[in-house]
């Protein structure tokens, strides 16, 4: 008898979620608390996470916050640097490439995001819940309490924990919106009046109510229908993923654990059916199956089942990270030519972000010849060309030009002000008049460069021609 096919015989858990019951209605999932080593590592990861994310919009860099994502105004911050309108080639082409680095980790490395990285989760699992079995116990406690009628005891725990996970979904709202406003105009919100900023005001409100009703209520559902990088994990992923995986060649079949049972004469595997898997699951789903998708890569199965392992006295590691072809070939987890190529593209990829930030100047300056403008000559035997020039403002900050010929055989006059003042994030443009002694004038056609100034400070630089008479070489 093959245990790989006694394993795979049964997938009928696949036409069907953990969280629906056959009459089609909502059913809670409990999870037990977990703990172990694994459960150790997300909950440092996630409170320095969580540390960050919330002192994120009052840390500045030159100015400027960490990450900004301001619809409203056109302006977007990553790491201090401000992209406008103007960027916007350049915050699509790193867009995309985020993208494809997501698609390609995932393919190499699962869906550990989901259970490690993704704010969902850590709220979820780290803030939320740990605040439920602080307040109503483990599991067990939580669906005595559920199935109880309404008492003192019920209302007090239920409203106690409810006031909590609104006070913190207020919190989280006013956090996200200083990423989309920024922190000085919440905070300008904050210490006004309702009546000047009622916007803000319904704003952070809504934000709270919905964040309130994911983490209150929806829970693991945003995870099973709404997160789109969750529905094409069955895309992404191939046999050589490194996934939460169940070595079933090790644990098949199931079995009861029996004090001095030799499991092998009794024909039974190393799993011994304890379902702590299942329990710990925040998800519900059970991992013994195989690769869901349901899974988020918690690794909460993992600590469980390890307890377990250790406690009876087995080889830890029946479930496990690793790929479904190691496990089917009872060897350890190769690094494939396919699986090099992704990590070596992700290389690339990264030294391409990078690059493109690089590309990224503070100012561009566009300076051409007044089309249909022909050169004018002028009784000191000087020979004048008009120019346009426009400039976008890509820093943070005013900038005040003026302009200056580098070449030694002319003069520039600006058209009007002597300054051209350009408001960060803005454009502006200004005309001015080039002169040239005819005499200086070898061609036709003369290469000319134009210096920028900001505040005396030479910032940039820009090459035209200049216009002259034909010359009469006889």
């Amino acid at each position: 008898m093959s245990e790989e096919n006694q394993y795979h015989r049964d997938e009928s858990f696949r036409d069907k979620i953990t969280t629906v019951d056959e009459s089609g209605k909502r059913k809670w999932i409990f999870p037990k608390k977990p703990k172990g080593k694994f459960y150790n590592y997300r909950t440092y990861l996630s409170y320095f996470l969580l540390a960050l994310l919330f002192a994120g919009p009052w840390i500045k860099i030159a100015g400027e916050p960490l990450l900004l994502v301001n619809i409203i105004e056109r302006k977007f911050v990553i790491f201090g640097q401000v992209f406008w309108p103007q960027d916007f080639h350049l915050f699509v082409l790193i867009m995309i490439s985020l993208v494809v680095f997501i698609v390609m980790f995932t393919t190499v490395f699962g869906r550990v995001f989901c259970g490690w990285v993704c704010p969902q989760t850590i709220f979820m699992e780290m803030v939320f819940r740990k605040i439920e079995y602080l307040i109503e116990g483990d599991y067990k406690q939580q669906i005595k309490l559920k199935n109880q009628k309404w008492d003192f005891e019920k209302f007090t725990k239920r409203g106690f924990k409810y006031s909590i996970f609104y006070l913190i979904s207020l919190a989280i709202s006013h956090t996200f919106l200083a990423y989309i406003i920024g922190s000085n105009q919440l905070i300008e919100i904050q210490t006004s009046s309702i009546s000047e900023h009622y916007i803000g005001f319904i704003t952070i409100l809504v934000f709270s109510l919905v964040f309130f009703f994911v983490f209150a209520w929806f829970r693991e559902q945003v995870c099973l229908i709404v997160c789109p990088y969750g529905r094409l994990q069955g895309v992404m992923l191939d046999r050589n993923s490194l996934v939460v995986a169940y070595d079933y060649i090790r644990g098949e079949g199931r079995g009861k654990f029996k004090k001095n049972e030799d499991r092998k004469e009794a024909k039974k595997g190393d799993c011994i059916d304890c379902h702590q898997c299942v329990d710990v699951c925040p998800t519900g789903i059970d991992i013994r199956n195989g690769t869901q998708l349901e899974c988020i890569n918690c690794t909460a199965c993992m600590d469980a089942c390890d307890f377990m392992m250790d406690k009876v006295g087995f080889e830890k590691g029946l479930i496990r990270i690793d790929s479904e072809n190691a496990i089917a070939e009872g060897t350890k987890n190769k690094i494939t030519t396919r699986t090099k190529a992704y990590m070596i593209f992700l290389t690339l990829l990264i030294g391409f972000i990078i690059y493109l930030f690089t590309l990224r100047g503070s100012m561009e300056a566009t300076i051409l010849r007044t089309p249909g403008m022909m050169f004018q000559e002028h009784e000191d035997n000087t020979i004048s060309n008009l120019y346009n020039v426009k400039v976008v403002n890509k820093s943070n900050e005013e900038l005040k030009l003026t302009f200056n010929l580098l070449d030694e055989n002319g003069t520039l006059k600006m058209v009007g002000q002597d300054t051209l003042f350009v408001e960060k994030g803005g454009s502006n443009q200004q005309a001015f008049f080039v002169y040239i002694n005819k005499n200086k004038l070898l061609t036709k056609k003369t290469a000319i460069n134009i210096g920028i100034f900001d505040n005396g400070r030479l910032i940039n630089q820009s090459s035209t021609n200049f216009l002259g008479p034909e010359k009469n070489n006889k």
